[in-house]
């Protein structure tokens, strides 16, 4: 995600200092991607570089304000009309964790779906019980309904996760049935080579169809941490 942008539309809104900054950042978002403060000046400072912010005096408190300039206005609209490149998509723990996977000697790649599996359903339903908590009360605030935004992305992004961990287990299944190639030494679906079990993929729970009215059983609160700028 893009820190300095983020950054950017906030100061259009009007000068901040930088803690203020990772406030609203963190308000707008949920604290989905939680920043630091030590993040915020760091970008501040290439921002004020690159000629996109200033300083501009400092508030009752003795913060330094920053402010946006006509360069930064230019380059934050340029950044919403432009739509996000997908052409290089960023590096995926998992899709790469399974990759490797396949026919990895002593790895059972199916009981490393299995696991993922039930850490994503898990996630999807903590994130759909918060999403019934936001829907408790209308969201007006802006800041509620940009938080709203983020937390069905979320969902839409683990039931998508869901989707394709049973995808993947449902291919293992048939490549595990098709005959041997000669000399083929590979293993597919376990660390045993051969093995064919016909095991189903548990189907996703209700809550992936209908994210508003899941409750899990787990509290916890899912975050994901920012790249770097």
């Amino acid at each position: 995600m893009s820190i300095r942008h983020g950054l950017l539309a906030l100061l259009e809104r009007g000068p901040r200092y930088g803690s203020q900054l990772r406030t609203e950042f963190e308000s707008r978002t949920g604290s989905t991607w939680p920043l630091n403060v030590g993040q915020v000046y760091t970008t501040l400072s290439r921002l004020e570089r690159d000629g996109m912010v200033a300083q501009e005096g400092v508030d009752e408190g003795g913060h330094a304000l920053y402010v946006i300039t006509e360069t930064g206005r230019a380059e934050l609209r340029s950044w919403f009309r432009t739509p996000v490149d997908r052409a290089s998509p960023p590096r995926d723990e998992l899709a790469i964790k399974l990759a490797m996977a396949v026919g990895a000697p002593g790895v059972d790649i199916r009981e490393v779906i299995q696991s993922q599996r039930h850490h994503t359903i898990q996630a999807m339903q903590d994130y759909t019980r918060l999403k019934a908590q936001a829907l408790e009360a209308v969201p007006t605030d802006r800041d509620e309904v940009a938080w709203l935004l983020v937390l069905e992305q979320l969902i839409f992004q683990t039931e998508a996760e869901a989707r394709w961990l049973d995808h993947c287990e449902v291919r293992l299944i048939r490549l595990a049935m098709m005959p041997k190639r000669s000399g083929d030494t590979s293993q597919t679906t376990s660390g045993n080579p051969g093995t064919g079990s016909t095991h189903t993929p548990a189907p996703m729970p209700a809550s992936a169809s209908a994210p508003a009215s899941s409750t899990p059983a787990s509290a916890s609160t899912p975050s994901v941490g920012p790249t770097a700028d």
